[in-house]
């Protein structure tokens, strides 16, 4: 950042009125070195339209999850003369939607129309602290929409009978797990794509490029790859029930019920290195069962060792 102090001159407070930032803010960012001191004319200090600039970068960058020791490195970087431009493409890439949907305008009025025309404030409520709905400031009657789509299926499985509260509970289940699926890609995608623009330097603005136009590329991979298995799965499953409960008369399969269980991300990555990804589940279900038989086989033997026990003293 230049040091150079032409244009508009501002006082402290009037740096923080037109960045929004506070006093005690910036002379915070001044203290770790995110914001260069200001300029010395008499018994005053001076403050430039550079200072504004840098406040509005920090914003920016805070506002997209960066931390101050990481802002920090990207403007000394920035400074040193290796670009910041590159990098915020990247971050604004990051950033962007990655979705085709418009968000859409919805009023009360017809949001209760859509759901049996009788107003629920708790269900409302609800799709707010789900994100489903978003109060717009300033107008009580209105709400933002982030995905239609979302919505029209809350709306279609509401007339088919299923309670709204019915729908948030699933809703908070699927959330979990598609969070914990793309948590899973990024890692993948991290360890085999995006390693190489990780070192303990930013990238240059060729790499934070090259890394942008990787993210354009794979950004549309996670939902094509899950709305393929999500097809599969659903068929697979759909025909199974169909014939369990069409089926009369014929042996009925076992149903295997499943539950999610969190495992730390060391553990499957130890585990794929044995086994290999396509065996993880196989492998770990292998291993409790073990356990499990284990125990029992222990326990069996303990309470034969004790009824001897008693059958000796008798």
């Amino acid at each position: 950042m230049s040091d150079e102090s032409v244009g508009v001159a501002y006082r402290i407070e009037d740096l923080a009125h037109h960045s929004g930032a506070t006093v005690r803010t910036i002379r915070a960012y001044q203290d770790r070195g995110l914001l260069p001191r200001p300029e010395r004319r008499g018994r005053a200090n001076v403050y430039a339209d550079a200072h504004l600039t840098r406040l509005r970068q920090i914003a920016g960058l805070l506002d997209r999850g960066y931390t101050l020791a990481s802002i920090k490195e990207l403007l000394e970087a920035w400074d040193a003369g290796r670009g910041l431009g590159g990098i915020l493409g990247l971050v604004a890439e990051v950033d962007g939607p990655w979705t085709d949907e418009e968000a859409a305008r919805i009023s009360r009025a017809e949001l209760d129309e859509r759901f049996g025309g009788s107003p629920d404030d708790d269900a409302v409520a609800d799709a707010v602290e789900l994100g489903v709905l978003e109060p717009i400031p300033g107008d009580e009657d209105s709400f933002l929409v982030p995905s239609p789509q979302e919505l029209a299926v809350a709306v279609e499985l509401y007339a088919t009978g299923v309670p709204l509260s019915a729908i948030s509970g699933h809703l908070r289940e699927l959330r979990g797990q598609v969070e914990h699926i793309a948590a899973r890609f990024l890692e993948f995608t991290t360890e085999h794509v995006f390693a190489r623009y990780l070192g303990e330097h930013p990238p240059t603005d060729a790499e934070a490029a090259e890394a942008a136009s990787l993210v354009r590329r794979l950004r549309p991979l996670a939902q094509q790859t899950v709305d393929a298995e999500l097809a599969r799965a659903m068929r697979l499953f759909a025909n199974r029930y169909l014939h369990q409960h069409l089926g009369a008369g014929q042996p009925v399969e076992r149903r295997i019920e499943t539950h999610t269980v969190e495992i730390p991300t060391d553990t499957m990555r130890a585990v794929e290195g044995l086994v290999g990804a396509g065996q993880v589940a196989a492998f770990i279900t292998a291993a409790a069962e073990r356990e499990v038989q284990a125990r029992t086989l222990d326990r069996l033997a303990s309470n034969h060792g004790n009824n001897s026990k008693v059958d000796e003293t008798a």
